[in-house]
């Protein structure tokens, strides 16, 4: 299914119902007796993915704020990093990863090599799909 795009309440109620035919048939009634309740949610929107990645990216932004730096993402890499880090099936999950991937470790290499130092201001944008790194005295 294609992120963003929108869940009616037929189409959700159709997928409960084939999402509660699947968890019965590879559970035993034993098991499923014992869940007080079971929840299908709705797919995560464009919207909602980028939120989480900014909460997730704030995290790093503390850290680095703690060694006096700075950093800023553009709405553009966290969109890169949204869709990176979305999975149909695992929701945001991915996302964590995504950005420690893509965002963290990269900034980590350039903080080991010398090339981001303390009082730094890092913008992230995109460039040919990819995030570009541009760091700034401040």
């Amino acid at each position: 299914r294609e992120l963003g795009s929108g869940d009616s309440e037929e189409a959700h109620k159709k997928m409960k119902a084939a999402v509660l035919d699947l968890v019965q048939s590879h559970f035993r009634p034993e098991f499923i007796n014992r869940l007080d309740e079971q929840v299908v949610f709705h797919a995560l929107q464009k919207s909602q993915i980028h939120a989480i990645a900014k909460i997730q990216i704030s995290y790093l932004q503390k850290r680095l704020n703690e060694q006096s730096m700075q950093l800023e993402v553009s709405n553009q890499a966290l969109d890169l990093l949204g869709q990176a880090g979305f999975d149909p099936v695992y929701g945001a999950r991915p996302l964590k990863r995504a950005i420690q991937q893509q965002l963290e470790n990269p900034l980590a290499q350039k903080i080991i090599a010398g090339e981001i130092v303390t009082g730094d201001r890092i913008a992230v944008d995109v460039e040919n799909g990819a995030l570009l790194f541009r760091c700034m005295p401040v």
